[in-house]
């Protein structure tokens, strides 16, 4: 046999095996007594009880699949592998609950330096600390799952890189933020999640040098390459915090979310924990409607330089606050445009407020943007429907950008003429249903904490 045919069939036999169960893969069964004893051997027949007990007994490449009912949570320390991930999910079409806290530490489901593991399908509320929390770690995926009313956060991660938070649910943190992503870990991905009436911050990422990481990842103090798209942030940061926080956080791509009746500012790009200022960051496409009691739409401050601005609806409801609060060292690098806009913003943390107009001529920015309303803009933004309605000035009033290829319920862009402003897309008489990508219901928004002063 040719060397060249040899090395092809060796090329192959690798693809084929990257894509297959690994070697000695198994599936598990979990569940509640009296189906499920620890003395079983965990098949479907005959499953393990407890979620501690799984945790024991996996290892690269298993699953196992919970059935419904109430469970104490459980700490995983082995990691899986590339090809070969260790998997804890919901059994189809049930969702198990955490109910109490795992043996290890006051949260619910604890990964410690477990790497290549996927978290899926649980519900996990009023546990001590967080819902699931997931530190030193690479290549954890943490998805769908719900978690409700935690002492201080509903999702938290330290010092992971390459992880993905998507289509979870982190509603009613009572101290803290509904996604914590924190400590150098590169690269994550936020996607899909409703993160809502948490006292601090819906999504708060904070690179924080003060908290090594202890060589596992480089403890820079920064979060590099974020990407944080397609998320639905709602009446948080009563206690303060932005609907979405940035904290040392350079590289990252913020785009499609929607953030509305933000106790705090909507997205915020600063330093404070981080070990650096934020940099190089860019928003795009996204709709930020702040509260009365709020701040600005967007706020860029200690010196975060290099932002990129498009495509956005900024809009606070605050007496005099509004669009965006960017201080003047920020200006370096910053390019704004093609956004509907409040006409209120500041270069001095609100001493003075600008027009639209003042603004234009003091930093040469947004040119092309105008001012609107949300009611000229939306179907009804009171009820939380930030739909374009027909005729709206922001349809078809943005410009292409890298990247931004559907919009938050994952309709192509563009549509039409041109690539609509704000989180949504415009479909007009194509049997579009109306706030139908959502699990929340605009009649009843998620209960929240009394308002902290500003």
């Amino acid at each position: 046999m040719g060397e060249r045919l040899t090395r092809g069939i060796r090329l192959l036999a690798a693809g084929l095996l990257a894509g297959a169960v690994p070697l000695g893969a198994t599936t598990y069964y979990v569940a509640p007594p009296p189906a499920g004893s620890d003395a079983n051997p965990g098949t479907l027949a005959l499953p393990w009880a407890t979620l501690p007990h799984a945790a024991a007994a996996v290892g690269p490449g298993d699953t196992v699949l919970v059935r419904a009912g109430s469970y104490t949570g459980f700490q995983l320390t082995t990691s899986g592998a590339p090809g070969a991930r260790i998997t804890f999910r919901a059994y189809p079409g049930e969702q198990p609950a955490i109910v109490a806290d795992n043996p290890s530490t006051p949260d619910g489901i604890n990964l410690e330096g477990a790497s290549y593991v996927t978290i899926e399908g649980f519900r996990v509320d009023g546990r001590g600390r967080a819902g699931i929390r997931a530190v030193l770690c690479r290549e954890v995926e943490i998805r769908g799952n719900s978690a409700d009313a935690n002492q201080r956060w509903g999702i938290f991660t330290g010092c992971c890189e390459d992880l993905t938070i998507a289509y979870n649910v982190t509603t009613g943190s009572l101290l803290e933020h509904g996604i914590y992503v924190s400590n150098s870990g590169d690269r994550p991905v936020i996607r899909g999640n409703l993160s809502a009436g948490n006292r601090a911050s819906g999504i708060h990422m904070n690179g924080d040098l003060s908290v090594s990481c202890g060589g596992f990842v480089p403890t820079d103090g920064i979060i590099s390459d974020a990407l944080v798209e397609g998320n639905v942030l709602l009446d948080n940061g009563a206690g303060g915090g932005s609907g979405i926080n940035c904290d040392g956080v350079q590289g990252a791509t913020i785009r499609n979310n929607l953030v509305a009746d933000s106790r705090a500012s909507g997205i915020s790009l600063f330093q404070w924990d981080g070990g650096a200022p934020s940099h190089g960051n860019t928003v795009v496409g996204n709709t930020v409607h702040v509260a009365a009691g709020g701040r600005w739409a967007l706020n860029v401050q200690d010196g975060s330089t290099g932002t990129v601005v498009r495509n956005n609806f900024f809009w606070s409801d605050h007496s005099y606050r509004g669009a965006m609060n960017v201080c003047a060292a920020c200006l370096a690098g910053f390019s704004s445009d093609r956004n509907a806009l409040e006409d209120r913003f500041t270069l001095d943390d609100g001493a003075t407020v600008l027009t639209l107009a003042a603004w234009r001529s003091a930093t040469g920015q947004d040119l092309t943007s105008f001012v609107a309303t949300p009611a000229a803009l939306f179907v009804d933004a009171a009820n939380l429907d930030y739909h374009l309605r027909p005729g709206s000035p922001a349809e078809d009033a943005g410009v292409p950008f890298p990247g931004l290829v559907e919009d938050l319920a994952g309709t192509p862009r563009p549509l039409g003429g041109g690539v609509d402003i704000g989180a949504f897309e415009a479909i007009f008489g194509c049997g579009f249903e109306s706030g139908s990508r959502f699990g929340f219901s605009a009649a009843t928004p998620p209960s929240r904490p009394a308002p902290a002063g500003d």
